[in-house]
């Protein structure tokens, strides 16, 4: 037997459910696809369908082959052609039904910072598909990231877990190279989440673009110039945007170890949904970050 709910001003909310005939949240998943592409991108969308029980949530790849990464426009195309075979079905079923209108999906680019490039072709990839799709922003800058780029760092050991309780790590850095790609508008917007990092690890960190050259090393030169000796690279990224062999370049261009990509972190999932929920009015309200400790 299901529990009675708790009564009175404590009581805990009614859970979110997707409203029934809501557009599908499609990911705009960049570069290359691979296997571990794939693996990631299918972890972030589970963790918003966890979020938002009913959601009908897909994928689609930027550069992909059509058949075992499908492109942006194909699956865009595919959720037009079910939404009216459903409402075509129900009318041949004798049942009232209300004509579909408004977008048939939501397409959330999984990046992390503002990419003109990429975003030009997410854009065009939903012109091509001729489907009435709404695009969001970008996931950041937001607190979250900002604890995800702090787990990122701790668990490579460059960056001390939690402040409050005096745990040291021997190697944490004391300045931070907070790596973009998608030039000046990219470290400009890397830059906020960058201060929010500062405030958690009491550090200096400084946004740099991996698509720019000399970008890296010029902001080395001054972290070590201000009086950091021992530097980190963290990169402000998902991780299919570029070759992760470029983190490493970076990392040595600096002279110092580097922390890895966001992946699948549950906060990446949780943003996608916020902007997904966000465009169509379900929710007022996007997640929290946590406090910096």
């Amino acid at each position: 037997m299901p529990r009675p709910r708790q009564p009175g001003r404590h009581r805990r909310p009614e859970p979110l459910v997707a409203p029934e005939g809501a557009p599908a949240l499609v990911l705009a998943v960049p570069g290359t696809p691979s296997s571990a592409t794939r693996g990631l991108a299918e972890e972030v969308v589970s963790i918003a369908r966890s979020e938002l029980p009913g959601l009908d949530a897909r994928i689609g790849y930027l550069d992909g082959d059509g058949t075992d990464f499908p492109t942006l426009q194909s699956v865009l195309a595919r959720a037009a052609d079910e939404r009216t075979a459903r409402y075509e079905q129900a009318l041949a079923a004798g049942l009232e039904a209300k004509e579909p209108e408004g977008p048939v999906a939501v397409v959330v680019p999984l990046l992390a910072g503002p990419d003109s490039a990429l975003l030009r072709q997410v854009r065009q990839a939903v012109m091509d598909s001729r489907v009435a799709a709404e695009l969001t922003d970008v996931l950041g800058p937001h607190p979250l990231l900002a604890e995800a780029l702090h787990v990122r760092l701790s668990e490579a050991g460059l960056a001390r877990a939690d402040r409050a309780r005096l745990f040291t790590v021997a190697t944490a850095a004391d300045g931070i190279i907070l790596a973009s790609v998608g030039g000046e508008e990219a470290v400009q917007a890397a830059g906020i989440t960058g201060m929010l990092l500062a405030a958690r690890l009491a550090v200096p960190v400084m946004a740099a673009a991996l698509d720019q050259e000399g970008s890296i090393a010029s902001v080395a030169e001054q972290l070590r110039s201000a009086g950091s000796q021992q530097l980190a690279l963290a990169p402000y990224l998902i991780g299919p945007e570029i070759d992760a062999s470029l983190i490493e370049e970076a990392a040595k261009e600096a002279d110092c170890p580097a922390s890895e990509a966001l992946g699948p972190y549950p906060a990446i999932g949780k943003l996608a949904l916020a902007k997904y929920t966000t465009a169509l009015g379900i929710t007022p309200q996007q997640p929290q970050g946590v406090p910096a400790r």
